[in-house]
């Protein structure tokens, strides 16, 4: 497995996203074709809501102005008829009254009370219902007689006077008109389209209705402005004339519905993401727990192989000793023997949280770096920069010795057939430093991180683990930090370990 192989199959991941990608925006898109179809539609019931609002607008100010007009006639005729009944109560006996007594009887809807100075109804015609058996002029008449002024008249001698109202007619028709109106504005609120409609007074402001939104929100003055100003942004607000010479404006907008559904896309992307960010980490996990159990399980299987021979080897070591003339490569064998051992540890302890101790850092560092200088050719020259006095730090030091011999056969290998390797440490108030740097060909930043990825390797020949188990264990084990410090193409590379103290 080498690096070309990651590469190849990190672009065959990049590819899958990509493709990912595609068939999500694909999938919006067209989403969001159908959401703008369904706002166009609603858009334009909408506005053929707000025509046909208009229209009603329209036929309702053509039927004010035409009761206007027939007021005035109304005013008029009353006027005349109150005069008539004037001049016939008040007329001689040798005064003509014949058109006076026409005028009067001709009289079918105009409600006429005439009462003395007291208030008691001397005559009356054309009452309303609740005001027929009524025998007195009281304030209840009085009000609803109040439009025009009494006419004050003289008969026989004694003062009384002449209430008038509206005809029946007219008043029934003005009822009529405001009923109309009423209906116009329930219609409006309750429209079919479910639209938010606010219809406000044209001189305070205030609000005379509304419809399709809260009642509780609408209490609050400042939902209310900021609706409006929604409204007046996406609508131009219809002016309406009614009643009285009364104008307001009625304000809509499109449905919640329709809100919603603008960000029905947004939320789409929204979930997209987190179900690809949580398919992601679980692949993730599940792909790092089958790697751990693979190496976990090979390592285990390893250290059980090479204990066999391990203890094998130890008895022929412990027969030469016996020997009379001892075999000169006896204490070498020896040393081998228990590195050999140290290595059968650390894959034993693969899979499973090792146990951390007390330990001087810079003993084993010194240890380790003196064995591994000299197995390896006198022409890589090892500088060993270490402070003179002890540092104590929890650490597991087989596996620290190992992430040690890791970074150093990778620099070894970057070197080629000849270099430098310093190990340099370090520290401050609450961490230990560990640089260890080669003079051999680099690496460019893109692969920084690449090198701790499992099956990275830029060997022909490799599996790519070396980095991969020390991350791990400074990492994982020891809560610490490994990462490239520094590196430049052709002049060598600095790994950094972090420690906690």
């Amino acid at each position: 497995m080498n690096a070309n192989f990651y590469t190849q199959n990190k672009r065959w991941k990049i590819a899958l996203a990509v493709l990912a990608v595609i068939i999500v925006c694909a999938s919006i898109y067209y989403t969001n074709i159908l959401v703008k179809k369904f706002a166009n539609q609603e858009t334009k019931q909408v506005e053929m809501w707000a025509a046909a609002v208009q229209s009603h607008v329209d036929l309702m100010n053509y039927t004010k102005t035409f009761f206007e007009e027939v007021s005035g006639q109304e005013q008029r005729r009353v006027e005349l008829l109150a005069l008539a009944y004037k001049g016939f109560l008040e007329a001689s006996p040798e005064e003509n009254t014949s058109i006076y007594l026409e005028i009067v009887r001709s009289n079918i809807s105009v409600p006429v009370v005439i009462a003395d100075n007291d208030g008691n109804i001397r005559n009356a015609i054309n009452l309303p219902e609740r005001f027929r058996d009524k025998k007195f002029f009281d304030k209840d008449m009085l009000a609803a007689f109040s439009i025009y002024p009494p006419i004050k008249i003289d008969i026989y001698g004694k003062t009384s006077w002449l209430y008038y109202n509206e005809s029946l007619i007219y008043s029934e028709l003005k009822g009529v008109l405001n009923d109309m109106f009423n209906i116009f504005i329930s219609d409006i609120t309750d429209n079919a389209v479910g639209a938010p409609v606010i219809i406000v007074d044209s001189i305070d402001n205030k609000v005379l209705a509304y419809g399709r939104l809260d009642s509780l929100d609408m209490q609050d003055k400042d939902y209310v402005a900021n609706q409006l100003r929604v409204m007046q942004e996406e609508h131009f607000p219809i002016k309406v004339n009614y009643i009285d010479n009364n104008k307001a404006y009625i304000y809509y907008r499109g449905s919640d519905l329709l809100q919603k559904m603008r960000y029905f896309p947004v939320i789409q992307i929204i979930i997209f993401a987190f179900f690809f960010v949580i398919a992601y980490l679980l692949f993730s996990y599940a792909r790092r727990s089958e790697q751990n159990q693979v190496w976990a399980g090979m390592a285990k299987e390893t250290a059980h192989q090479i204990g066999t021979p391990l203890s094998s080897l130890m008895g022929w070591v412990e027969l030469l000793k016996l020997e009379e003339k001892p075999f000169i490569g006896t204490s070498d064998m020896e040393s081998d023997i228990e590195r050999l051992k140290t290595i059968t540890e650390r894959f034993s302890k693969i899979g499973s949280v090792p146990t951390l101790e007390p330990t001087d850092v810079v003993d084993v560092t010194r240890k380790t770096m003196r064995y591994l200088e000299k197995r390896f050719s006198s022409k890589f020259n090892f500088q060993i920069l270490l402070p003179e006095r002890e540092i104590v730090t929890p650490l597991n030091a087989a596996l620290f010795g190992w992430v040690l011999e890791n970074l150093t056969k990778n620099s070894i290998d970057a070197m080629t057939d000849q270099g430098s390797i310093t190990v340099e440490m370090t520290e401050d108030d609450t961490n230990i430093f560990i640089d260890i740097t080669d003079t051999g060909k680099g690496m460019p930043r893109s692969t920084f991180t690449q090198v701790f990825k499992p099956g990275y390797t830029s060997k022909k020949r490799g599996w790519g683990l070396g980095l991969s188990l020390a991350k791990r264990i400074i990492e994982d084990y020891h809560k610490g930090k490994i990462f490239v410090k520094n590196s430049v193409v052709g002049q060598g590379t600095t790994f950094r370990i972090t420690l906690g103290k």
